[in-house]
């Protein structure tokens, strides 16, 4: 089954002319645009989004997988920069595959990647995200 079709079964549509890919590797159906996503895909693009707004995270999260010293206050203060303090704190991550585990495993994958209601829908062996 495409991805195509995984959505329209999941929408309920019956013309899959109703959807269309767009240029972000999404789909767009009836005005809203849907992520259908495998589960390593999913796994991919969720620590993808981890990585590159570890900066948002909150600070008594990221202060677990800091070096010891490096506190809350500490955080904030660089949070002030917004996304230009990402790198530092990245970089900073003792262990960033535990930290996206754990991110994943505290808010789910669609916390992360399903900007409308943070919702994760499967669907056989594919997973679908409103965006």
């Amino acid at each position: 089954m495409t991805k195509e079709e995984v959505l329209a079964k999941f929408l309920e549509i019956e013309d899959i002319e109703e959807i269309e890919e767009t240029k972000w590797e999404s789909f767009e159906a009836g005005g809203n645009e849907y992520l259908v996503l495998t589960d390593d895909e999913a796994d991919r693009r969720t620590a993808d989004y981890i990585k590159e707004s570890v900066w948002a995270f909150n600070p008594s999260f990221l202060v677990g997988y800091l070096p010891e010293g490096v506190d809350e206050d500490v955080i904030k203060i660089l949070q002030e920069k917004y996304e230009g303090a990402n790198e530092a704190i990245y970089n900073m991550i003792d262990d960033i595959d535990q930290f996206v585990e754990d991110a994943i495993c505290a808010d789910g994958r669609g916390h992360f990647l399903s900007t409308w209601n943070g919702h994760e829908h499967e669907q056989g062996e594919y997973f679908i995200y409103r965006v």
